[in-house]
């Protein structure tokens, strides 16, 4: 078993920035790929951002390239830094593992952004 904790999320106006965290723990590996994902209220939940093992290979969705960046320390922690956050951002944000094809989430931490 692999457990997930976020963190970081909160309520921001819209062109601010927020850091989000997430904490493996468990059954892990140092070699398991991350991700975050999001869920706006009445849609499906959708793919933001994902790293590799080594850190050297990051993937973003569309909508939040060039304004998140998805990076990881040695201890199995993610990190997603969001700037230039837009109201469209608002979501439960879910950190992932592994990517593309998650078994593990975690319980999830809202972000609001107000405009």
């Amino acid at each position: 078993q692999v457990q997930l904790v976020e963190s970081g999320g909160g309520l921001v106006q819209a062109g601010g920035s927020l850091r989000l965290s997430c904490a493996a723990s468990g059954r892990t590996s140092s070699r398991i790929t991350m991700a975050w994902f999001r869920q706006a209220p009445g849609k499906e939940r959708e793919f933001v951002a994902a790293i590799s093992w080594s850190g050297i290979n990051t993937y973003y969705s569309g909508s939040v390239k060039g304004r998140f960046t998805i990076s990881r320390d040695t201890k199995n922690t993610v990190y997603l830094q969001m700037n230039s956050l837009k109201p469209e951002d608002t979501a439960v944000y879910y950190c992932a593992t592994p990517y593309p094809t998650p078994d593990y989430w975690g319980q999830g931490t809202q972000v609001t952004v107000s405009s």
